[in-house]
């Protein structure tokens, strides 16, 4: 697996070794996801050679890592036959090459999920914002439930004092799988169930046009298997076109939301800086009215549950019981992921990186932050989606007190000159924004901007998630200089 650290690489890789499969990778960098595989049993290379596929020695570092003790280094399953890579992965890459050059056989690592998920109930959730969190939610109240569930989710999931990684291999038939639609790599599964969060336009590298994403979302539609069920959100409207197009074709589908057509209408929604409520009527959850109360907050986050608990009752699980499951849910990885605090000041990760991500974000944070304010570190991911985008990032960002936006995160692209954090910046107040291009400066930057009471968020889907410590650690170094009252440090 070339890639193997990365969120759904990392995932496939524990899924695969808990069944039994031999599987070794590379990374590019170690991180805490390889020590873990690593530590699973998984062998992992840092660094990226040829001889890795082939069963050679190369160059890397042992796969058991530079500091491998103890029980000694893992050791490696042999020569590949099969090669798994994402979508980050660059035709020049070497292991790559070598892969093709052999003949063997490589896969996109949603064939290789869609495998796992053959031969039982699959799950699959899509959509431009709120796959990560609805997959997790699902997961959950499954488990809660009586069912043990495999997942494949991009990102850790957390109830009340667990914290348990986005992959695990379930006792039950049912796989549930957040789906990809960046690379359209979401077309590789044949579920039972398939979940539409909302279709927007994003991706535009790949897809071209806004008609080619909404195409795209109803052919993953009509993957379901024969008798299978879409859960589509009535609420978005391109969520709701893609129902309507599968229903006039002879589809089966469940909408949900706050809108008065919805098959299960959202009604009575509460949020709060301790979480959110509503009440949840209509089939298939029955005739009486449900009371969910979550303990994450957010509009956005009422909407996903309602999903997820949706698609639990189509699997089996009593209505009522998927309700009352849901509150065990309390968040993901850098899904408004609490850092730490420092002189009053509340450091906040999350992994928003597009308009609409970002404006739920900014919604829940004004919520949780209030009476105090809400900065926000923005690291823009990809040039692409910054250059289509930035109009709608500087909407989104303004209802921020202060916002600081930093360099592109590049990701799988080339360098675009004419692109960044200018882009977006040039488009808003400079009352509100700045543009700082060092990401290390940045963080001081948001660091010295706060005072107490203050709510520091730091958002993108790249490296800025890096940033919370230096934040923390300034905040700190002011305390001690006096610049800021000494409310305590704590970090998440």
């Amino acid at each position: 697996m070339i890639g193997i650290g990365g969120a759904g690489m990392s995932v496939i890789a524990h899924l695969l070794h808990a069944r039994g499969v031999p599987v070794q990778g590379s990374d590019g960098v170690d991180s805490a996801t390889v020590t873990r595989l690593r530590d699973a049993g998984v062998p992992v290379w840092v660094g990226h050679d040829a001889a890795h596929v082939s069963g050679e020695d190369g160059d890397g570092d042992s796969p058991a890592g530079p500091d491998a003790d103890g029980g000694g280094p893992v050791a490696r399953t042999g020569p590949a036959d099969t090669v798994v890579v994402s979508s980050a992965v660059r035709d020049g890459n070497p292991e790559l090459a070598a892969a093709r050059a052999a003949g063997l056989r490589v896969l996109h690592r949603s064939e290789a999920l869609a495998a796992l998920m053959a031969g039982g109930r699959g799950v699959a959730v899509a959509g431009a914002a709120g796959k990560t969190t609805t997959s997790a939610m699902l997961a959950v109240v499954l488990r809660e439930t009586g069912a043990d569930p495999s997942y494949a989710i991009g990102s850790t999931v957390r109830t009340a004092g667990t914290e348990t990684p986005g992959g695990h291999l379930g006792s039950s038939d049912i796989l549930v799988a957040e789906a990809d639609e960046s690379d359209g790599s979401f077309l590789n599964y044949e579920p039972v169930v398939s979940v539409v969060t909302n279709v927007e336009p994003d991706h535009l590298d790949h897809w071209g046009t806004t008609e080619a994403i909404h195409d795209a979302f109803v052919e993953f539609a009509g993957r379901l298997r024969p008798g299978g069920m879409l859960v589509a959100c009535a609420d978005d409207d391109g969520s709701l076109a893609v129902a309507r197009q599968v229903t006039a074709s002879g589809g089966r589908v469940v909408t949900y939301g706050e809108s008065a057509g919805a098959d299960v209408r959202v009604t009575d929604v509460t949020t709060t800086a301790d979480g959110a409520g509503a009440t949840l009527t209509g089939a298939p959850l029955g005739p009486e009215p449900l009371a969910m109360r979550l303990v994450v907050t957010g509009r956005h986050n009422v909407l996903n549950a309602t999903a997820a608990v949706v698609a639990a009752v189509l699997l089996g699980v009593p209505a009522r019981d998927a309700v009352a499951a849901a509150r065990a849910f309390t968040g993901t990885g850098r899904r408004f992921e609490l850092r730490g605090s420092a002189g009053g000041v509340r450091v906040v990760d999350d992994y928003a990186h597009h308009p609409t991500k970002v404006a739920a974000l900014l919604e829940a944070a004004r919520t949780v932050a209030a009476p105090g304010r809400v900065l926000v570190l923005f690291q823009p991911h990809l040039f692409s989606r910054t250059r289509d985008f930035a109009a709608d990032f500087a909407r989104v960002l303004s209802p921020a007190d202060k916002v600081v936006v930093t360099g592109v995160y590049a990701a799988r692209e080339d360098p675009d000159p004419q692109v960044g954090p200018r882009t977006i910046t040039a488009l808003m107040s400079p009352d509100t924004a700045r543009a700082v291009d060092d990401m290390h400066d940045a963080a001081r930057e948001v660091a010295d901007l706060a005072r107490p009471g203050d709510l520091v968020l730091t958002v993108g889907a790249g490296d800025v998630t890096l940033l919370g410590p230096e934040i923390l650690d300034r905040l700190a170094a002011r305390v001690a200089a006096g610049e800021l009252a000494d409310a305590g440090t704590a970090r998440g």
